[in-house]
């Protein structure tokens, strides 16, 4: 079973994510001079499921091949 539209789905949500996280610190930045509390918490979690998603998919690599052989 091939799950390449899965993995290009879960791919594209972590960069978005990461991208609209940065987007919107610098739209704070520009328009107020601060970083809010809640987009400060907003960019960690997003950090943290881009990690956990690229982080995953590449242990998951990793233990595949070592049984594989």
């Amino acid at each position: 079973m091939d799950n390449k539209g899965f993995k290009v789905s879960q791919y594209a949500c972590a960069v978005l994510l990461i991208v609209s996280s940065i987007a919107l610190v610098a739209y704070q930045v520009i328009e107020i001079d601060d970083v809010a509390t809640g987009l400060l918490y907003y960019v960690a979690q997003s950090f943290l499921l881009a990690g956990s998603i690229f982080g995953l998919d590449h242990y998951i690599k990793i233990i595949s091949k070592r049984y594989k052989n």
